[in-house]
């Protein structure tokens, strides 16, 4: 696969600079000897990876940047994209000892993405390889989804001797990482590099396979030893009201998709947004058409901002940008008007009254529908349809399925899906080990 082939040359997302670039070497070093090497580092155990960071931001300093990399990617494969993605503010770097101190604690996700983009750079230029796989086992095992959580274990029982075979419905792999983080923090281009260098480890992808059409789960049971299901989330709910299937009326998913992996997707002129939800996709996109020029851009929220879901910092960011937060406000019905685009009737939940807001686009980022029980509906799920899994082996209620990431949390980090599939693929490699 190459991803020149795969991704158009013309897209919006290509407008947006890289919002944490990568360190330059002095850089790197003097953010490095930061850290405190905590003993018993909170980073750590506030990483859902359980990345080992103060022994891989010690060898930044020490100046062995391929062991700083293997360190990473010895409990993240994903080292590359998570660097970029993870919200350290409210996970590793918001843990840091360092925050009680001066309040600035390490910048973790941009050491690690120094010490893996580097350590990947120096391996390639001395054309030594990172990892080495382990003896064939002559076994398959079949992953639904070439998401983050399926790519995590399938590189994993690559390594581990496994021959991983990876069904995917799209035309691209890589899930959210390629068509659903904002491109400020990750483009498609750079998920597609981190992609191609996990296939190399010996994973078969097949994309345009609709898996419970053609295969069904139940012929992938006959020809693969076990199955892991990351299929994450499907399309964007919406809020079952008068009109929202109207024209310039979008779900926030499949509008980020179009700005980042669709040729020639524009923005009408003076645009005026309107951006129905809570969390953090919500913040995203309206940061998203803000920094690409709509004139006006408003989240409406059913609650108030210190309920929000979604990460604060982020909303701070994004009001840098002129993005507006109103509260309290309900969605009740969207009519067209020909002179001026769309009306949103709203309701203030705590007054009552209702008022028309006018816009050209309304954005729906109100969560999206789980689709795991699609595939196999003897499942057992949650109220909410995520996945029940044995918290150990990562196996779902039916023998030898195993699942992980968004289907299985309802829509988490990229890193908590990394955690899934590997948790998975060990339990994998372990069971087929034992009948090998």
């Amino acid at each position: 696969m190459n991803k020149q082939n795969t991704l158009p040359a013309s897209r919006l997302e290509n407008r947006f600079a890289d919002g944490k670039p990568l360190y330059s070497d002095t850089e790197a070093r003097i953010e490095a000897n930061r850290c405190l090497f905590c003993y018993d580092a909170p980073c750590i155990k506030a990483c859902p990876a359980a990345v080992n960071i103060p022994v891989f931001i010690h060898k930044i300093v020490s100046g062995n940047i391929r062991g700083a990399a293997l360190t990473v990617f010895e409990t993240n494969l994903l080292g590359v994209s998570t660097a970029r993605v993870c919200p350290v503010e409210v996970s590793c770097a918001g843990a840091c000892v360092l925050n009680e101190q001066n309040g600035q604690p390490v910048n973790i996700g941009r050491l690690q993405r120094y010490a893996t983009e580097k350590g990947l750079a120096e391996a390639e230029a001395k054309q030594i390889p990172l990892f080495t796989p382990a003896k064939a086992l002559n076994q398959s095992v079949a992953l639904i989804g070439a998401g983050p959580a399926s790519l995590s274990c399938a590189a994993t029982l690559a390594l581990g001797g496994v021959k991983p075979v990876i069904y995917e419905k799209r035309a691209l792999p890589g899930g959210l990482n390629v068509s659903g983080i904002a491109p400020y923090k990750l483009d498609s281009v750079s998920a597609m590099d981190e992609i191609e260098r996990l296939l190399a480890l010996g994973i078969h992808l097949k994309t345009g396979y609709d898996v419970g059409v053609a295969p069904t789960v139940g012929d992938l049971q006959k020809d693969h030893e076990a199955i892991f299901l990351g299929v994450g989330l499907g399309r964007d709910k919406f809020p079952g009201i008068e009109g929202e299937s109207l024209e310039g009326v979008w779900g926030a998913t499949d509008l980020i998709r179009k700005i980042k992996n669709e040729e020639s997707f524009t923005l009408p002129d003076s645009m005026k947004v309107l951006v129905i939800g809570g969390g953090n996709t919500a913040i995203d996109i309206a940061r998203e058409l803000a920094m690409l020029g709509a004139e006006t851009v408003d989240i409406l929220y059913r609650r108030t901002e210190k309920e929000m879901p979604g990460y604060h910092h982020e909303l701070r960011k994004a009001k840098q940008y002129g993005v507006r937060l109103r509260e309290n406000l309900l969605p009740k019905a969207i009519r067209k008007n020909e002179n001026t685009g769309l009306l949103l009737e709203v309701e203030n939940k705590l007054t009552k009254q209702k008022d028309i807001l006018k816009a050209n686009w309304i954005v729906m980022a109100i969560g999206q529908e789980n689709q795991a029980r699609r595939l196999l509906p003897a499942l057992d799920t949650d109220k909410n349809g995520n996945v029940k899994l044995d918290p150990d082996t990562g196996e779902t209620s039916i023998p030898g399925v195993y699942a992980g990431g968004d289907c299985v949390n309802g829509g988490k980090e990229v890193v908590n899906a990394v955690a899934d599939g590997r948790k998975a693929a060990f339990s994998i490699l372990k069971k087929l080990s034992a009948s090998h």
